[in-house]
């Protein structure tokens, strides 16, 4: 099995930046490291909010650039 692979190393850190922020918005509790004890349904959750957040953003950008 593969990891992601991050193509732009300067970008890891924004990219988990991002997503602790998005685990805190639905109430779930990250630790940098492994995090293998979450459920299912909470890494969804984590994961389900970073998508809602990245759409809000290109619709929000295609609102002031379209």
């Amino acid at each position: 099995m593969s990891k992601s692979k991050v193509n732009v190393p300067e970008a890891k850190a924004a990219l988990n930046k991002f997503k602790m922020q998005a685990a805190s918005e639905v109430g779930v509790n990250l630790k940098e490291g492994y995090n293998g004890d979450l459920t299912s349904k909470q890494a969804g959750s984590v994961g389900g909010q970073m998508v809602k957040k990245m759409v809000e953003s290109y619709e929000n950008n295609l609102k002031t650039n379209g």
